[in-house]
């Protein structure tokens, strides 16, 4: 396996995920960042299977995202390929390759109380899980994004692809945002990142 793959990961979990991968005989590649998806899992043709992980993440999200993809190919190993991608067999999968990971010698010990909630159910994605999210994001680089609940009430943003929102009132957990150029509702999370406008 490539010693840049181990990078991207935290030091105490490097071991366990070389393991992992050389069971698996898996290929996967660290992508430049992809503003709608961390990673993803694929069937190649010609029977090989590979997983592509975002280099653009902090090493906690990007161990989550790297597990969470090893687990598409495992339960499609053990179940077969009429499964649902995020189904109950992918959750069991997911939930019993995380267990080994969830240490604080791996994940700072603010975050495996949130980890452990996260993994009683597992989610499509981890942005899903708001508090999780956050804290995660809270791991990043610093940059100048600002989370939608930060934004006032009819205040104006925008996206990394220019599209111009105006925020509206909270719904139960997500933000109700309307698109200025085309007046249409969209519902955000709240920490998805924006740009502020004046």
């Amino acid at each position: 396996m490539q010693t840049l793959l181990l990078d991207f990961i935290p030091k105490e979990a490097q071991s366990q995920v070389e393991a992992l991968l050389t069971k698996d005989n898996l290929v996967v590649k660290v992508r430049k960042e992809r503003k709608t998806k961390h990673g993803d899992y694929r069937q190649l043709p010609g029977g090989k299977h590979q997983i592509t992980v975002n280099s653009n993440l902090n090493p906690f999200r990007f161990l989550i995202t790297l597990i969470h993809e090893i687990a598409h190919f495992e339960a499609y190993n053990t179940y077969g390929p009429f499964i649902k991608p995020h189904g109950k067999e992918w959750k069991m999968t997911f939930q019993h390759l995380m267990l080994p990971f969830l240490r604080p010698e791996i994940f700072p010990i603010e975050l495996l109380p949130l980890l452990a909630n996260h993994f009683k159910n597992p989610k499509a994605s981890s942005d899903t899980d708001t508090q999780l999210a956050l804290a995660l994001k809270q791991l990043d680089e610093p940059n100048d994004k600002t989370y939608v609940f930060e934004v006032n009430l009819n205040q104006r943003f925008k996206l990394y692809n220019d599209r111009v929102f105006i925020r509206g009132k909270k719904r139960r957990k997500r933000f109700e945002c309307i698109e200025e150029k085309t007046g249409k509702l969209y519902l955000f999370n709240p920490n998805a990142e924006v740009e502020l406008l004046e």
